[in-house]
């Protein structure tokens, strides 16, 4: 199976920037094959709300962004890094929220994970 681990979140204050960094892991996962041919997303979860789309990167590169982010977030990732990143401007306190990656692999055994999250508060 598949590990995700999230990181870089933290406090910031609106108008900043942050940048989350989501790290696969697992035997399966070890050649960077697998990560390869996943597709990796982010959601988000603020206290009192259901869990919300926020981006997506597929197997070969085309993204996709939530409305309320676009043109402020951007996600990339390395697969030499088995790493999908993040890259948040401009956030605003209604970005509040706990981040989720998510990992999806459609080809060959079909393999979903999430990661723990991690809180990214913006103050105004």
């Amino acid at each position: 199976q598949v590990q995700l681990e999230e990181s870089g979140g933290g406090l910031v204050q609106a108008g900043g920037s942050l940048r989350l960094s989501c790290l696969a892991s697992g035997r399966s996962f070890a050649s960077g094959r697998s990560f390869a041919i996943s597709d990796m997303g982010w959601y988000r979860q603020a206290p009192g709300n259901e869990r919300e789309f926020v981006a997506l990167i597929t197997s070969d590169g085309t993204t996709n962004y939530g409305d309320s982010v676009r043109g402020r977030f951007t996600i990339d990732r390395d697969n030499a890094k088995n790493t999908v990143y993040l890259q948040m401007k401009s956030l605003k306190p209604e970005d509040t929220a706990v981040y989720y990656c998510n990992l999806e692999k459609r080809v060959g055994l079909r393999v979903t994970s999430w990661g723990q999250g991690t809180q990214v508060t913006v103050s105004s």
